[in-house]
């Protein structure tokens, strides 16, 4: 059918579906969509009374499906409205009248259209159930679902995401995505499904929502796969009850020429300065002052007329010349007639570090500055939110305490509390940071604004973002897209346990909770998810210290057997591959190391070894081209002292760098309190060191590869 006249149609039906003030289709009138999008379900017809569905199930002959047809009732089976098996006529007869009848009891003012007759799907062991979907998320918009069908989608849960609509690329990897993908290929002598058939489901259905963004949710459950195909046994559609609110947009170069003069400001004005310390207005002005920022620093207050030795001003528009920043420190009441002063003054930024907006149930408050910032065109960090800090600026606009290590990392967070920590964690680790920016409650600026601008920053390397939500999926995804490319995005999303949908109209809609679809769309953006804070923290560290991999052999070297054990499994926890060591390098390791030892892949040098010893395997391991990471594993003796250890790794690993061969390495130190400090000089030197632990080296290996494959550097990208 040409697309055109299959949207008339459809158009058509769902223009008459909301005449009637209904919200769902009927069986039959979800067959209409089906047809339209060529969504294969199996032959069905509607009969009106007992003798139309004997003839009808005569015209299929052979055992039919017999479902309830109302507009009024959603969940079919609940009612007792569905039949499977009915064979021969005094059978067809019978489920027709107990249908009808389970139905009036169930509902008993719900209008009932009739008796769906469908033919019965295949069964047995080349049939597989499964469910596909597409629900309107929240966040993301239209989000197309795969998963294990009928009774086990509810138990198992085993269902995968992606944003609609999907290519059939994309809809063949969801088929892959799931935890019961091997049993999709065929099992025990059970032949494969139609995977061509199975993606194009997927597909047509992603097709279809996006054509009616006023459909809210479509159900096909189950789907039956066999080798030869894949037919809906049912399609359940929900309409939404009203459009989605539409949210103002700006293009790649509107918010890259606000940000680059909220990031690289020549002039400030922090409204409410302060000369009374402890105030916020003074905690700002101290540190833009102390932080050394070169540009002009302008104070307002209009009971002031020096404050901190700087001229003070009544009001912003006083100030002379143009202002690229305003910093707000005043309280949330009078924020919005100071900053309809802002506007006027043609200030393209705003920083509302005052609280006491949404986050306290104000929303008319917040609703009110957005809406002035949207009509004189000046973007709103905040509000909520303890500054930010720009530190290749030496700008420190914020009333917490300073931070001026400048370093390739850009760090956002949502919370107050999570950015202290953030600034505590670099400051212990000398972590060099080119931006921390709070977020709060996101009234205009959020983090797709934050991924534009820091992934065009040359000063920025990775960036690592704590969020409780996204306003806007869909513009983040697309922002992370641009971005991964040229570096690491690491995201912790708090809220992992959340309900999810509790009103959702269908199973796809109950399964669609927050987080599965955020760490299935995330993942499709090819950001990196951290399951906590120190892992988002330690992988924005350390992600720019590890060189890209070039290839999946990893082989781990290790003083004691116990950490090779862990180290493999962890290797194996992050997805990573062991290398299989074959016969020449394994005599070549072989020759270094003891006969109590053991070569393979951990190389067990044994923990008596001498530096000789460590120093010629780590050689041999960046030598030999087919190994692409080593993990190295030390244990403290006497023999080998920790700072021994660290010294020769550096000193072999910067003599390779040299030469041009830089490969990612990463270690794991077992020992007493020493190996704190070897740790600390081994990461000032580029390889990633911890103590105590073998699980944290191995992590961060393993996002550095995850990124590399989401940026298409090693293969096997998103």
């Amino acid at each position: 059918m040409p697309a055109e006249d299959r949207k008339e149609r459809v158009r058509t039906l769902l223009d008459s579906v909301h005449a009637k003030g209904r919200t769902s289709l009927t069986a039959p009138e979800g067959k209409v969509l089906a047809d339209a999008y060529g969504i294969a379900v199996p032959g069905e017809e509607l009969a009106r009374d007992v003798d139309e569905a004997v003839a009808c199930a005569a015209r299929f002959g052979g055992p039919v499906v017999m479902k309830i047809v109302s507009p009024d009732i959603l969940h079919k089976t609940d009612a007792g409205g569905v039949v499977v098996g009915v064979e021969g006529a005094a059978d067809v007869r019978e489920t027709f009248h107990r249908i009808v009848a389970n139905a009036r009891a169930y509902a008993p003012t719900a209008r009932v259209d009739g008796v769906q007759v469908q033919e019965l799907l295949p069964s047995g062991p080349g049939a597989q159930e499964v469910i596909v979907g597409a629900v309107t998320d929240p966040t993301f918009g239209k989000v197309v679902a795969f998963g294990l069908g009928g009774v086990l989608v509810e138990v198992l849960k085993d269902v995968t995401f992606r944003l609609a609509p999907v290519d059939a690329d994309e809809a063949r990897s969801m088929l892959d995505s799931i935890r019961a993908a091997e049993v999709l290929r065929g099992v025990r002598g059970t032949p494969g499904v139609d995977r061509w058939a199975l993606a194009e489901q997927i597909r047509r259905v992603s097709e279809l929502v996006t054509d009616f963004p006023e459909i809210a949710e479509v159900d096909l459950n189950p789907v039956v796969a066999t080798p030869e195909g894949a037919l809906a046994a049912d399609i359940r559609v929900i309409l939404a009850a009203e459009a989605p609110k539409e949210r103002r947009t700006y293009t790649r170069a509107q918010m890259l020429a606000s940000m680059r003069r909220l990031m690289r400001p020549r002039s400030v004005a922090v409204i409410g300065a302060s000369n009374e310390p402890g105030k916020i207005g003074n905690s700002v002005m101290r540190n833009l002052i102390d932080g050394g920022f070169p540009g002009e620093i302008h104070p307002v207050n209009p009971k002031a007329d020096d404050i901190l030795g700087r001229k003070a001003y009544k009001s912003v528009t006083d100030v002379p010349g143009e202002v690229d920043v305003a910093v707000f420190a005043i309280p949330a009441k009078f924020v919005a007639s100071a900053l309809e002063e802002v506007g006027h003054k043609g200030v393209p930024n705003a920083v509302l570090i005052p609280s006491g907006f949404a986050e306290t149930g104000e929303q008319a408050l917040q609703d009110e500055i957005v809406a002035i910032g949207e009509r004189h065109g000046v973007r709103l960090l905040g509000p909520n939110i303890y500054g930010y800090y720009s530190t290749w600026q030496d700008l420190c606009a914020t009333f917490c305490t300073p931070y001026d290590v400048r370093g390739g990392v850009a760090l956002t967070s949502q919370s107050g509390g999570i950015g202290m920590a953030i600034l505590g964690f670099a400051r212990a680790t000398k972590t060099g940071v080119s931006a921390i920016v709070g977020l709060g409650n996101k009234a205009d600026l959020d983090e797709d604004d934050l991924l534009t601008w820091f992934g065009e920053d040359p000063h920025t390397q990775c960036i690592a973002m704590h969020l409780e939500d996204l306003k806007d999926g869909r513009a983040f995804v697309e922002a992370a897209r641009a971005t991964v490319p040229k570096k690491p995005v690491v995201v912790l999303k708090a809220g992992r346990t959340a309900a999810g949908a509790k009103a959702a109209g269908s199973h796809t809609g109950a399964l669609a909770g927050d987080d599965a679809v955020y760490d299935d769309i995330l993942r499709q953006a090819g950001v990196i998810r951290a399951p906590g804070l120190n892992e988002m923290l330690e992988y924005a560290r350390a992600l720019p210290v590890l060189p890209t991999p070039q290839g999946d052999n990893v082989v781990i070297i290790t003083g004691a057997g116990g950490s090779g054990v862990l180290l493999s499994d962890a290797v194996t926890d992050n997805g990573l591959r062991l290398m299989d060591i074959p016969p020449d390098l394994d005599a070549a390791f072989r020759a270094f190391i003891p006969p109590f030892g053991a070569a393979g892949n951990p190389v067990d040098i044994t923990g008596g070894e001498p530096p000789s010893t460590y120093e010629a395997t780590i050689r041999l391991g960046l030598e030999d081209p087919r190994i692409h990471a080593l993990v190295l594993g030390y244990w403290h003796t006497i023999v080998t002292p920790p700072m021994v250890f660290a010294e020769l790794t550096a000193r072999v690993i910067a003599e390779f760098r040299e030469r041009g061969i830089d490969k990612p390495v990463v270690a794991s130190l077992a020992g007493d309190v020493e190996v704190e400090e070897a740790c600390q000089y081994l990461f000032e030197r580029g390889v990633v060191a911890y103590p105590y632990t073998t699980e944290k080296p191995v992590d961060v290996l393993g996002a550095k590869y995850r990124w590399a494959r989401a940026a298409g550097l090693l293969g096997g990208g998103r």
